[in-house]
């Protein structure tokens, strides 16, 4: 089973007593099963802001008014101004509400309401505003899924292929020069004939000089591991043979041309987590499993 977690950017800019956000979520696929979603906002407070606006408010959270529905409050939650502990990041859940959704966009609107008067204020005076925020300060709607399908690399490749083609030939060949390069310098080494036993040898993976780091934000490289050796008679039980291959490396020492030797393989993979950024432009992290070999064996 694979996990992963998504955080959707949001699209509007809007301001005074309500700020709307738009998400696109239309990058989620039908097989992952929904295990949790969260909006985060960050509030930053102004300087001496408690002073002039003392008192409890209430920070609501509502759809977006919709033609023939009016706007439906999802979540609630109490900022107490004169505590200067209350700035960082509020956090609604909106796990069961999304279940219930299937829409490619996702719209939220917020206000901030004042306990006394029962009046929204400005939520720039309440540190909502946008204006002059860093990249990593914009609101997020992150999601949690899982799937019970083995999830590959290879979908996002496309994905990123796609993305560079778009973005202009001159750039996709600058990565494929780099990748190039990268085997041009480890072939040699790859290219011996090993003489040692089957056994897990390191092999140190570089997203970057793949060409990937302009989609992969994190691990930037990983010890992968790789299996190499010979598999000759007779076998050790450490590797762990199939039946097959016994008989296979039995038949091999008998006459060595009419029967191949068996194979250095894998026989455990363990996975990694990668944070990546997908076809849609957002920020994913998924689990992937058979990444690292954890021991080798003769196939």
């Amino acid at each position: 089973m694979n996990s992963s977690t998504r955080s959707f950017n949001h699209l509007l800019h809007s301001h005074l007593r309500r700020q709307k956000y738009l998400f696109d979520v239309a990058t989620l696929s039908d097989k992952e099963e929904l295990v949790g979603a969260e909006l985060r906002l960050l509030r930053k407070t102004p300087e001496e802001f408690g002073k002039t606006l003392p008192g409890l408010y209430d920070i609501k959270l509502y759809s977006c008014l919709t033609e023939g529905q009016s706007p439906e409050l999802l979540r609630s939650t109490t900022l107490h101004i004169a505590q200067p502990d209350t700035q960082g990041w509020q956090v609604f859940d909106l796990w069961g509400m999304l279940k219930l959704l299937h829409s490619a966009q996702l719209c939220f609107e917020l206000r901030v309401t004042c306990r006394r008067s029962g009046v929204d204020i400005d939520l720039r005076q309440a540190g909502f505003g946008r204006e002059g925020r860093a990249a990593e300060e914009r609101a997020l709607l992150v999601v949690y899924t899982r799937t019970e399908k083995r999830e590959s690399l290879f979908s996002e490749m496309k994905g990123e292929a796609e993305r560079s083609q778009e973005g202009g030939r001159r750039h996709f060949k600058g990565r494929r020069k780099r990748r190039t390069a990268f085997s041009n310098r480890h072939g040699k080494r790859h290219g011996k004939k090993s003489k040692s036993r089957c056994s897990k040898k390191p092999l140190h993976v570089n997203f970057k000089e793949l060409g990937w780091d302009d989609w992969i934000i994190a691990p930037l490289d990983y010890e992968a591991y790789h299996c190499e050796g010979v598999c000759d008679f007779p076998l050790r039980s450490h590797l762990e043979p199939t039946n097959h291959a016994i008989i296979q490396t039995l038949m091999n020492s008998m006459d060595p041309h009419s029967t191949p030797p068996s194979c250095c393989v894998p026989t455990k993979l363990s996975p990694i987590s990668i944070l990546y950024i997908d076809a849609g432009n957002n920020v994913v992290y998924k689990q992937y499993e058979d990444m690292v070999v954890e021991s080798c064996g003769c196939r």
